[in-house]
């Protein structure tokens, strides 16, 4: 089955210091409730800590890795799990839209709006010097922020069910992102961060 229709197009965001685009259904053999369904039942999550400045935190999300090989970040390694047959269907879908390969996969899943993820960039060394990562959500919308490194300047683009965002370039060289909390009552969300590990 053909998991990327002809007419969709990833749609490119003017930025500076880097490569934005974004695509607002990523075109599926499934529904995206099913997928955000099968994602929450199957996925084994842990609730890791991380060293922030020195000190260790809880994240505030559960996690997941799956891929060809180990990750680390904030102290963390997390080891690959196997992909699944639906990471899999996923991966390819995002393949396809993108032309991009991806090996690897970090779920994010942000069980209410007191779950969040702090500012940071994708820069650890085994991405490489300009990583292209992304970023496929299911379930409740939430505010993706970016922030450049030293203009300052601040972007916010809703991330909605279904939507595919594609980071490349020197964007993680000049920008920060993240998932700020929100005090609405908001549903459930899996974010699935889609990378190629050398």
């Amino acid at each position: 089955m053909d998991l990327f229709s002809s007419d969709a197009r990833l749609l490119p965001i003017p930025i500076e210091d880097g490569e934005l685009a974004m695509l607002s259904q990523l075109p599926l053999p499934f529904s995206n409730a099913e997928a955000l369904a099968r994602l929450i039942d199957e996925t084994p999550w842990r609730a890791d800590t991380i060293v922030v400045f020195g000190k260790r935190y809880l994240q505030p999300r559960l996690t997941a890795w799956y891929g060809e090989a180990s990750y680390s970040y904030s102290g963390l390694t997390l080891a690959p799990l196997p992909m699944t047959p639906l990471l899999s269907a996923l991966r390819a879908a995002v393949e396809q839209a993108t032309g991009h390969r991806f090996n690897s996969v970090l779920l994010n899943y942000y069980r209410n709006g007191e779950d969040s993820m702090g500012m940071h960039s994708d820069d650890e060394p085994e991405l490489g010097p300009q990583p292209v990562i992304a970023s496929l959500s299911f379930g409740a919308s939430r505010n993706f922020i970016l922030r450049h490194r030293s203009s300052k300047h601040t972007l916010k683009l809703a991330l909605d069910d279904g939507s595919l965002l594609l980071m490349a370039g020197s964007l993680q060289k000049h920008w920060l992102h993240g998932i700020n909390k929100t005090k609405k009552a908001i549903n459930p969300r899996v974010n699935l961060t889609f990378r190629y590990i050398g």
